[in-house]
């Protein structure tokens, strides 16, 4: 479907339209830069490993943020 973007692994996909893609990248996007960020703006620790108890989801700081912006780029790319 044209203006949609299709996030899946092998067993499930999910689809979103063209401006919720440009959300959802705008979103991770900026999360990866409030991780990676020094000051008082940068997400706590506490903060990290709540969003790091996900199944999946990469245990440090750093991880999080490159994947993060890993996947807001993929988003921006594919639609």
């Amino acid at each position: 479907m044209p203006g949609s973007v299709t996030i899946g692994h092998i067993e499930a996909a999910a689809m979103v339209d063209h401006t919720d893609a440009d959300r959802l990248a705008v979103l991770l996007d900026e999360l990866g830069h409030l991780l990676a960020v020094q000051g008082p703006n940068r997400l706590t620790d506490q903060q990290v490993t709540a969003l790091c108890a996900g199944a999946g989801m990469p245990r440090r700081r750093a991880d999080l943020a490159h994947w993060c912006r890993g996947m807001a780029a993929q988003l921006h790319e594919r639609h």
